[in-house]
């Protein structure tokens, strides 16, 4: 039996016009490791903790320093595969990344497919936009921060402008993500 691609779409909520990305992975990678993929494919520093959430079920990392901040997730997700949930009837699952900013990501399964031969995965195939600077204030302040940057005039500008380093907002290759997300994944992990 060929392996299963899952292609998935990742929309990062409450932004807009709207940041996301539409990716193809082997179904039986850990949630560990598309948490890594994720991180590549939005432009995230994988600095900040994260948690997977569907329905009543929560996805992450169950080690005792994150168990600390509260209850552990359900699942531990270096444990759990993809195919572990999703599935015809599970299409859908949320992702946060980083407690404090609290970026909200919805995740959906677009489709399920053989793998391909000649085909490498994982792999982007589509997006917009880059990721708002990591620490910048959650969906408030990246707009804050988008309105001082086109704005020459304004008092922060230099100072935010500094701040944000070569932050464009437009910004998105499919072929840089790609190269990110492969390189994120330890493929001996995977075995």
């Amino acid at each position: 039996m060929a392996k299963q691609i899952f292609r998935l779409k990742v929309v990062l909520g409450d932004i807009l016009p709207q940041i996301w990305r539409k990716i193809e992975v082997e179904s039986d990678i850990t949630f560990h490791q598309f948490h890594l993929i994720i991180q590549k494919a939005m432009g995230w520093t994988n600095s900040h903790l994260h948690e997977f959430s569907a329905d009543n079920l929560r996805i992450g990392d169950t080690g005792e320093d994150v168990c600390e901040l509260g209850d552990p997730p359900d699942w531990e997700e270096r444990d759990k595969k993809l195919s572990d949930y999703f599935s015809k009837d599970n299409t859908k699952v949320d992702y946060i990344y980083d407690f404090g900013d609290n970026w909200e990501h919805v995740i959906m399964l677009e489709a399920i497919e053989s793998k391909k031969k000649g085909i490498k995965y994982p792999r982007c195939i589509d997006g917009a936009r880059a990721r708002p600077p990591e620490n910048c204030g959650s969906t408030p302040g990246y707009y804050r921060l988008l309105k001082i940057l086109a704005d020459p005039k304004h008092e922060e500008h230099e100072e935010m402008k500094e701040w944000a380093g070569d932050f464009e907002p437009e910004h998105f290759d499919k072929e840089e993500a790609t190269v990110g997300m492969r390189d994120s994944v330890d493929l001996s992990d995977m075995l």
